[in-house]
């Protein structure tokens, strides 16, 4: 299934203006991963625009998560990471942490308490303003922080249209 999720997303962001997005697989099953020139933000808009008014285009794949930064998965160069993004959120703006660990032995608790530790904003678990998403596939980690909402759930956009 991954070849084919490849050539859907990027066959969708050639469509988007980027013709030299590069995919590979992660070894991880069902995750792809792709680079794109197109800035992450522009991109889940065109995504969303492209679920909701053609759904017929995303068959394969079922989620998109984007990530800005990626590192070792370690918790300091995850921290590291966090905090070059974290200035996005401001005082008044609310957030969730949103963590997805696959063959890692960081500990999820650990890994929420040392990131909330570098924001004094307050948290929302239903109705947050901004996302740190993390996401751990084995000794590599991305990192994001993003607006509420931009992890895109294709089949959840799709029974909502």
């Amino acid at each position: 299934m991954e070849v084919e999720t490849i050539n859907e997303v990027t066959h969708l962001i050639d469509e988007f203006g980027d013709s030299n997005a590069r995919s590979s697989k992660t070894g991880f099953s069902g995750i792809i991963k792709i680079e794109t020139a197109i800035e992450l933000l522009e991109l889940i808009e065109k995504f969303r625009d492209k679920i909701e008014n053609e759904p017929w285009e995303l068959r394969y794949c079922s989620r998109i998560i984007p990530i800005q930064k990626t590192c070792e998965t370690d918790l300091i160069l995850i921290k590291e990471n966090v905090i070059k993004l974290i200035s996005l959120i401001k005082p008044n703006e609310s957030y969730k942490i949103s963590i997805e660990r696959r063959n890692s032995e960081l500990i999820r608790n650990d890994i929420i308490s040392d990131i909330a530790n570098l924001l004094s904003n307050n948290v929302s678990l239903e109705n947050p303003d901004w996302e740190v998403i993390i996401q751990i596939l084995g000794n590599e980690t991305g990192v994001s922080v993003m607006p509420a909402n931009c992890i895109l759930s294709i089949s959840k956009i799709k029974r909502l249209n």
